[in-house]
């Protein structure tokens, strides 16, 4: 009896202690999977519901609204079983009653989260056929349900009927790729004839509500996109051809109709590798990175499914331009004009005491200094370029009444040089360059040549003068 009782109790801790060491031994593949479904990329399904006036007709012995929300429920169920899925909800039909119905009935009821699927199924289960079919419309307006078109974007419509304010969803089909939001949407009929299916051909796959496997076949399709994606790699190129440029805005244009897409800012990953982004493949691109010159790629063609590659030269230096002995003088805020030094082309106005990238080259600088100062510099890859400005000095001009004149600067051989036009203020302060100056003034009441005013300053650097014109 003693050897019976000790070979049960081993049993019942044997029985006992299983769970235990299959819920330890699971950690690191509960961690593992977690990981990895962060690391698939996000798809968004948006489900498009026809509850017009339509659906209380009959299908097979049952109500087609019936039949829909049945079909509605079970697609979440198994869209809800996708790593990294969310769903929304967008209904047309379901507000203004038919006739006459609205052909702008249609709204997104529950946009994309998290954890809304239990808010999903309450509403189709709530809803009641009411109105009409507007399925153009439907479809672009969910163009504006999607937070973004950088992940994969997917629409389901659940209807019954085709078109009935006088759209075409073939041209809703077309906007929704120019604006990069569907790659192919799902129509499930409902007791559609086989004319009526034809019309959404070229909308996206329809299918019968009928048809056997019909949400493992959807299903199967939104999974194989993520594995089939189509990726791209922008690769900002080096003077040694290596793709190490980076933080750079990049604007994506459909280059067959020259439209704006979208803007990424370039960023290399934790190897330092550039980025790969998710983008709709069935568009021809062009790239403008916009250094400084901006640089285009060439005109390209993704395939589809794959990872592709745009390489674009952006060798860059940097150009920092300072003050001598310290920041901005007093109150003055001095910027530097840029220009290519053969065309002339102005590129930037960059502010003083800043760092800005260039394409590497040779470049003309104008530094808004009184008097401006006129330079060349070399932008070589990969180094900066410092360029030191003069600290200034302080000049003051007081006078008792407005007037005319200039100021100059004295160079050598006593060579008057003017540097700017004085206002009509009674005080005026200006920030110059040490050196030897003229001021030329004549009072406004003063109607004769010979009441001109001279007045001569030397300005040395981090220095306050006051000149009273009378």
């Amino acid at each position: 009896m003693i050897k019976i009782f000790l070979k049960v109790f081993c049993i019942v801790i044997y029985l006992f202690s299983v769970p235990v060491f299959a819920q330890s031994n699971c950690k690191p593949c509960e961690e593992k999977k977690k990981k990895a479904l962060q690391a698939s990329p996000l798809t968004r399904v948006l489900i498009i519901f026809d509850a017009s006036n339509s659906m209380k007709g009959k299908w097979n012995g049952q109500e087609k609204i019936s039949i829909a929300k049945t079909l509605a429920i079970q697609l979440i169920d198994s869209l809800s079983k996708i790593p990294n899925v969310q769903i929304a909800l967008r209904v047309y039909g379901s507000t203004i009653k038919y006739p006459p119905g609205d052909c702008k009935d249609s709204k997104l009821v529950i946009p994309f989260q998290s954890n809304n699927i239990k808010a999903i199924k309450q509403y189709v289960q709530s809803l009641v056929p009411t109105g009409i079919t507007p399925i153009e419309y439907s479809l672009i307006e969910s163009s504006k349900d999607f937070p973004d078109n950088k992940s994969l974007n997917n629409i389901i419509i659940i209807t019954d009927g085709i078109e009935e304010c006088d759209g075409d969803p073939c041209k809703a089909r077309q906007y929704l790729e120019s604006q990069g939001i569907v790659f192919k949407p799902f129509i499930i009929g409902i007791g559609l004839s086989s004319n009526q299916s034809q019309v959404f051909n070229c909308v996206g796959n329809y299918m019968d509500a009928q048809q056997k496997d019909i949400f493992k076949n959807i299903t199967q399709v939104i999974e194989q996109q993520k594995l089939n994606k189509t990726t791209l790699q922008v690769n900002l190129l080096d003077l040694a051809g290596k793709p190490l440029e980076t933080d750079v805005n990049i604007t994506f244009y459909d280059s067959k109709k020259n439209t704006y897409m979208y803007n990424y800012i370039h960023s290399l990953n934790e190897i330092n590798n550039p980025d790969t982004i998710i983008v709709p493949s069935h568009i021809t691109y062009k790239l403008i990175a916009h250094t400084i010159p901006p640089f285009e790629s060439e005109i390209t063609k993704l395939n589809e499914g794959k990872h592709n590659i745009i390489p674009i030269n952006t060798p860059q230096g940097a150009l920092f331009v300072y003050r001598e002995k310290g920041n901005y003088n007093f109150n003055e805020k001095l910027r530097v004009v840029v220009r290519d030094k053969n065309t002339k082309k102005i590129f930037n106005v960059q502010n003083l005491n800043t760092t800005e990238k260039y394409i590497v080259g040779n470049y003309e600088l104008d530094i808004l200094t009184l008097p401006k100062i006129q330079t060349q510099v070399q932008i070589p890859p990969a180094k900066t370029s410092t360029i030191s400005v003069p600290s200034s000095g302080e000049l003051k001009l007081q006078s008792l009444e407005a007037g005319d004149g200039s100021i100059f600067v004295v160079k050598n051989n006593n060579y008057l040089e003017w540097v700017c036009n004085l206002s009509k203020s009674t005080e005026q302060i200006f920030y110059l360059l040490p050196g030897k100056y003229k001021i030329v003034w004549r009072a406004k009441s003063m109607r004769s040549s010979i009441y001109t005013i001279e007045k001569e300053i030397e300005i040395k650097p981090h220095q306050s003068y006051l000149i009273k014109l009378y």
